[in-house]
């Protein structure tokens, strides 16, 4: 009999912040802590020595302008930047004091523990509703039906989607509407029990309604989750996160609580980007 068992990449002991960004968040040791990142595509540099930690649960919004690097940041913190052949990255990403650049971490064991929810919602066309969330799970080897219900279950009540979708488990995942299945897309990700979950954007394609209830959902999943989000949205920003990161030209120009960042910036450039002057 197969039994459930969730690959997983052995963990050190957390290790304590060592950054006076990560002082200021107050959160004792960061999930993610990043050194000197710059992110190379070819020739081109898209990122430029960036250092900074994210508090373990706890939502750090993204924000820049269009070609900053944001989303290539987000994609580097579980490696799916190795996905473009031209693609090199220099400097340090520590998960919980792992190094998860070293050579001995297997990438997709990396993104069940760092899971990405996409701009674009993407389900599986050809897949139920039920088949779109327990995919990961069967993939990893997860077999019994009484596991993979459960957490199926468990995974859209954590989306808020069990209610909507409970009586049609067996429907195409296209039959749902836009921001169903942009947090049908979630649950997908929550399925494999992923300690970090990354969002590039995931509410930009939905309409007010639908934005409200994954901003609800975000300020739900960071009581159990480290939430990173890219924004092109000042007021979700200031809305949904902890933290926020101002990125322009692929260097990080201030990082701090979301509170300060919109009230009182230290860097007049910020100051100028979330009251709209530029950007």
């Amino acid at each position: 009999m197969i039994t459930e068992e969730r690959q997983t990449i052995p963990k050190p002991p957390l290790v304590a912040a060592d950054s006076a960004r990560a002082r200021e968040q107050g959160s004792g040791s960061p999930a993610l802590s990043v050194r000197n990142l710059s992110v190379f595509f070819g020739k081109v540099q898209v990122l430029k020595r960036i250092s900074l930690d994210a508090a373990a649960q706890a939502v750090t919004a993204i924000i820049g302008p269009s070609g900053c690097g944001k989303s290539t940041f987000l994609r580097s913190l579980n490696r799916m930047h190795e996905l473009v052949p031209s693609a090199r990255v220099e400097g340090e990403i520590r998960l919980f004091g792992e190094d998860i650049l070293s050579p001995e971490v297997e990438p997709v064991s990396l993104r069940r523990r760092v899971g990405m929810v996409f701009q674009k919602s993407n389900p599986f066309p050809t897949m139920s509703i039920a088949d779109n969330v327990t995919v990961g799970l069967r993939l990893n080897g997860v077999r019994q039906r009484s596991v993979l219900a459960q957490r199926l279950e468990h995974s859209l009540l954590m989306a808020a989607l069990w209610d909507e979708v409970k009586d049609r488990l067996d429907a195409p995942a296209t039959s749902l509407s836009g921001g169903q299945q942009q947090r049908l897309c979630i649950a997908r990700a929550l399925a494999v029990q992923p300690e970090v979950l990354l969002m590039d954007e995931p509410a930009s394609a939905l309409d007010p309604l639908a934005t409200r209830k994954i901003e609800d959902l975000i300020r739900e999943l960071k009581k159990k989750y480290t939430i990173l989000i890219v924004t092109h949205n000042m007021q979700q920003a200031a809305r949904t996160s902890d933290y926020t990161a101002f990125f322009y030209l692929g260097e990080l120009v201030e990082y701090g609580a979301t509170a300060r960042i919109f009230t009182n910036p230290a860097q007049k450039q910020t100051e100028d980007y979330v009251t709209g002057r530029f950007g």
